[in-house]
């Protein structure tokens, strides 16, 4: 243990209120709000020989050694704050310090309102309800949305949106406040959009929601994104690979360096299928190194670093420390600009493994798109290894789970890409392990390309797209998106429909 951890842990941090402390400094007594605010720290009281200070995150050592230094005349006592209670404190400052002197008064009296309004016994069950019932479900959003005369609470399950409650217009300011409290927000801010997180617990699982909150027509749309920082990570073979995919795509991931793709819209499972690779790769004699936003899945073994926009760490800003840190591999969450992508493509240059995402629609439009962010042909063609794009697809429920003959539109599209003429396929009758949708879970379907000599001479020459995929289809045996998806219709994992829906549409 370092002398400052040593210093902090004799520390006497007992949890206060700030209603011990009122009336609390203000003014030139107090800290500066930007300061309170980024830092969540509030001087509590303070006299000619002792200082109290409340201090929100208690592990922030960095934080109370400089409070040390600075008030380094005077005996301090640290004291450990609600976050709740401090976010109310927050949310009162920044309201008096936004508002005019002739709407003060007025505003003051709403954020009392508010505040007093969100902490009642029945809004903070009627949130926690609504939480603790979206992770029963398995929903991987929660849409909370405030229409004229209504709110609407809608689930997204297996990627579709379902309505699942209404609540009164009435008490949907009071529920809006409730959770930018819990997510350290503004409570008066309706103006501007307010991104935050939550933490919580159900049972074992550990949940983070990422909030967001954007000002409407008619008042604020709400949405917490899930992640089960306990989930079991699936295994890549369980992903939905097909065996001759599998092989290639592991291959691939086993070379020393170069540039990996994986393609597909927000909500297609990238994130999933490249801590899948990471977990497999992942021996003692590799440093592995992950830029995440957020980190969705925490691996053993595996160095992850979480961005923040706020005090300047991007994916671009870290990848450049972390290629100090001697890595192998390389994980970034996102290729989201040009230097990020000049990053990566330099460091799969220098003898590193990159794995990375974009958002296209097939693997081969990975070309392009890394041309468009400024990238030289002959710097994409050097590194580039592979692409992998990928859907996900609902999954016809195992329970209820029917073989039937398609109909006649069915039919067309199968016969289309080759399918028997006399196939059949298979449909979710409903039921309730289904809630009677049909459908349970997901699967994913694939589309990949390795790239080779041929490929790389193709990129420099700056041959279309579309003529290199239909190269890789006719000379390599890729298999695209639309073909794997009929190929999981008629092994009855989904439906013609969802392969509409997500594919040929």
């Amino acid at each position: 243990m370092s002398d400052i951890d040593d210093f902090f842990h004799e520390l006497p941090m007992v949890q206060v209120s700030l209603s011990d402390f009122k009336p609390l400094p203000d003014g030139e007594e107090q800290y500066p709000l930007e300061y309170i605010e980024n830092n969540k720290v509030i001087r509590l009281k303070e006299d000619d020989d002792m200082i109290f200070i409340g201090v929100v995150e208690t592990k922030n050592y960095e934080l109370l050694e400089n409070l040390k230094n600075f008030h380094s005349n005077k005996r301090i006592i640290f004291c450990a704050l609600d976050r709740n209670e401090f976010s109310a404190y927050l949310s009162e400052k920044l309201s008096a310090a936004e508002a005019g002197a002739g709407s003060l008064e007025g505003e003051q009296d709403e954020k009392i309102l508010l505040d007093k309004l969100a902490n009642d016994a029945p809004i903070i069950n009627l949130v926690n309800s609504i939480m603790i019932e979206a992770i029963r479900k398995g929903a991987s959003d929660i849409h909370i949305e405030g229409f004229e005369d209504e709110v609407i609470v809608r689930y997204r399950i297996d990627g579709h949106l379902k309505i699942v409650s209404r609540i009164d217009r009435d008490r949907f300011a009071a529920v809006a406040s409730r959770l930018k409290i819990m997510a350290n927000l503004n409570i008066m801010e309706k103006r501007l959009p307010q991104d935050g997180r939550i933490s919580v617990h159900l049972g074992d699982d550990e949940i983070d929601l990422r909030v967001s909150i954007i000002p409407v027509a008619n008042g604020e749309s709400i949405v917490l994104r899930l992640f089960n920082k306990k989930k079991t990570l699936i295994k890549l073979p369980e992903a939905g690979l097909s065996k001759e995919q599998l092989e290639a795509f592991r291959n691939k991931c086993k070379t020393p360096n170069g540039l990996i793709l994986v393609t597909g819209p927000t909500g297609s499972g990238k994130t999933t299928t490249l801590s899948a690779v990471l977990q497999e790769i992942n021996t003692e004699d590799v440093k592995i190194i992950t830029i995440e936003d957020p980190i969705e899945y925490v691996t053993k073994g595996i160095n992850q670093i979480q961005t923040n926009d706020r005090i300047g760490l991007g994916f671009d800003s870290i990848l450049r420390r972390v290629l100090r840190q001697d890595p192998n591999i390389v994980m970034v969450g996102e290729i989201r600009d040009t230097e990020t992508a000049e990053l990566s493509i330099r460091a799969a240059l220098t003898g590193h493994l990159v794995l990375s995402t974009l958002h296209t629609n097939d693997s081969v439009s990975v070309i392009t798109r890394l041309k468009n962010m400024g990238i030289e042909p002959y710097l994409l063609a050097a590194v580039l290894r592979g692409g992998l794009a990928q859907r996900l697809v609902r999954q016809i429920c195992q329970e209820c789970k029917k073989e039937v003959k398609p109909d006649s539109m069915e039919k067309l599209i199968l016969t289309r890409y080759g399918a028997p003429k006399n196939a059949s396929v298979y449909i979710g009758q409903g039921c309730e392990a289904c809630n009677n949708t049909g459908y349970k879970g997901r699967i994913g379907i694939f589309e990949f390309f390795s790239s080779d000599s041929d490929v790389e001479e193709m990129i420099i020459r700056g041959v279309k797209d579309s003529d290199i995929k239909n190269h890789l289809v006719a000379e390599k045996g890729m298999k695209t998106l639309i073909a794997d998806g009929i190929d999981k219709v008629l092994e009855g994992f989904t439906t013609v429909a969802e392969i509409e829906r997500n594919v040929v549409g």
